[in-house]
């Protein structure tokens, strides 16, 4: 970005003395040398490309080491209204793409996240950007846990009058089976019902092909999205057998959620190796069972593998911290053949088994000659939940998800819109909430008769493109946790950290492709042929080039030390 200026100066002339007058050097143009000119350009960070939820992380990691926690907060629920669920119980891949890795050690990202989220529920501040258009057209959405929950937060800040159906009596979806020690029920319970506060008109009770249907909604709404999750059971058997008393992994957390206790048993044994299969077995131990074994095909997590081989979609974190709390995985075996007495399980037939892909579709193996026999008296299947199609049938066509299109429109259907589990690529809170995202955006789109254009993420800008010189290393923040043996009942293990250590962590972050406003560019160029906006609303950036007198010399891009400028040819 250039200034364009005629010069106030006449042509210089030399005084008997031999020296220029003051000023007359702003007549000559010197920026007509150059053959590259440099350009301020923010470029995706890859923590923004990996979040599944969207967030402009380094913009409030940004905000935060400058001392200013509101606004962090408010440029995080521009993307995710449920920061202190997400803080909590997102996988953070984020932190996995984070280039601060490659220095020294990744930003906490969660943590920060999850600081802000307490913060804000602490604080009782209110969600900006509400008090914008306000139309006329209705929307429903079908669903109330994180990916309806954050469709319905968005029309709203988009101005459009949202009803949100569910078929349970309160918001939430199944974080409400996250066991308290990972969601406590009463922050999940708060920050629901701040989105809901924000003018959502909320109908519990209300399921799709009992209550109502898909015809009635489609005539009285103008857009309608599905957020109906997988609440049903996946069919699950041994060679056709089964206990007598079977017990399914969901149904379970579902009872502990509204009785508050599990069944006893001497030795239990959960079969699957998601989040649901570990937050089971992990609550199983907690109310009494005295031996919980968690028996999958596929590898731990972080274990060393080989290509194609199945790993458990568990978070890791939730993994090692069952096995510390001496939950017994068997990885890479399978049960071979349940051992019954009068229709009730004694014990299972264990057999090394391996799961396997073959492109997209999973091959189980199993390996004859490797049984091994292991008592227990329940075996309780976590393998995986299905969508219910009641309502829906005409969507579905007998397939296991919803089939939806990159504008989030379900495949063939104009104004129906779908998001969240129920369609492939889900299965965590920041997805769903991304998906509900990016579904408002859609149908907004939509009903101002604008063209549905799903935006292709750029890739993120190169770790070569950092300058690293001007960082310390220092290590990461790490989350204060109740240690394994004082882990008592389903009190939270992992503890939000303080303001100060927090600010301190934010600020460890490179701002990849964001300006910092370090003052580089400002300090070393040469031919001060930068100038500060003095934070002008009308210019996007805290400076700009003056392209009268800039030769292209390019210090400014190389001394950036978040690559924030490049060096583009001079047209």
């Amino acid at each position: 970005m250039g200034i364009e200026r005629n010069s106030p100066f006449s042509p210089p002339r030399v005084t008997p003395g031999g020296f220029a007058l003051p000023g007359t050097s702003r007549t000559n143009h010197t920026g007509s040398w150059r053959q590259e000119r440099p350009l301020y350009e923010t470029s995706p960070s890859p923590c923004h490309g990996a979040c599944p939820a969207h967030e402009e992380i380094p913009v409030y990691l940004d905000h935060l080491a400058m001392d200013r926690p509101r606004q962090a907060w408010e440029s995080l629920v521009a993307a995710n209204p449920l920061p202190a669920v997400t803080g909590r119980v997102c996988p953070h891949p984020c932190e996995s793409s984070c280039h601060r890795g490659s220095f020294d050690e990744a930003i906490s990202i969660h943590s920060v996240e999850r600081f802000l989220g307490d913060m804000a529920l602490r604080e009782g501040w209110s969600y900006p950007g509400f008090d914008g258009e306000q139309r006329e057209e209705a929307v429903a959405v079908v669903g109330a846990g994180p990916a309806g929950l954050s469709c319905a937060y968005h029309l709203r800040r988009f101005g459009y009058r949202v009803t949100l159906f569910d078929a349970l009596p309160e918001a939430g979806g199944t974080c409400r089976v996250i066991p308290d020690y990972r969601l406590p029920g009463e922050i999940l319970s708060r920050e629901v019902e701040r989105v809901l506060a924000v003018g959502i008109d909320f109908r519990p009770g209300m399921k799709l092909g009992r209550d109502l249907s898909l015809a009635e909604l489609e005539e009285g709404f103008k857009a309608v999205f599905l957020a109906p999750g997988r609440q049903k059971n996946r069919g699950y058997s041994v060679d056709h057998a089964l206990p007598g008393d079977l017990h399914h992994g969901l149904d379970l957390l579902w009872e502990l959620r509204n009785i508050g206790t599990l069944p006893r048993w001497e030795r239990a044994i959960v079969v699957g190796g998601g989040n649901t299969a570990i937050d089971l077995a992990r609550s199983l131990l907690r109310t009494g069972t005295r031996e919980v074994h968690v028996v999958t095909d596929e590898e731990l997590p972080g274990a060393p593998s080989q290509a194609g081989r199945g790993v458990m979609p568990a978070i890791s974190r939730e993994v090692g911290m069952a096995l510390e709390e001496g939950v017994r995985i068997h990885p890479g075996r399978r049960i071979g053949r349940l051992i019954l007495r009068d229709e009730r399980v004694v014990g299972v037939e264990l057999v090394h088994a391996l799961k396997e892909f073959e492109g997209q579709t999973p091959v189980h193996r199993a390996f004859v000659g490797t049984e091994t026999v292991l008592e227990a008296d329940a075996v309780i299947p976590a393998v995986g939940q299905e969508v219910d199609s009641a309502g829906i049938e005409r969507l579905l066509q007998n397939r296991t998800m919803l089939p939806v299109l990159p504008t989030g429109q379900v495949e063939g259907e104009s104004r129906i819109f779908a998001g969240g589990d129920a369609c492939p690529g889900g299965g965590i809170v920041s997805h769903a909430v991304g998906s509900g995202h990016h579904g408002a955006r859609m149908i907004d789109a939509l009903l101002r008769k604008k063209e549905l254009s799903p935006k292709t993420p750029p890739s993120p800008i190169p770790y070569s493109s950092l300058n690293r010189v001007y960082f310390e290393q220092r290590p990461a923040y790490v989350p204060l946790e109740v240690s394994p043996e004082a882990r008592d009942g389903f009190s939270e293990i992992e503890t939000t950290g303080s303001f100060a250590v927090l600010r301190q962590e934010a600020d460890r972050c490179f701002s990849c492709g964001h300006c910092l406003e370090c003052d580089n560019c400002w300090t070393l160029c040469p031919d001060g042929a930068v100038l500060k906006t003095g934070g002008r609303s009308d210019l996007p950036f805290p400076y700009i080039f003056d392209y009268d007198y800039c030769k292209g010399c390019g210090l400014c891009a190389q001394e950036c030390p978040s690559g924030h400028i490049r060096m583009v040819p001079e047209s």
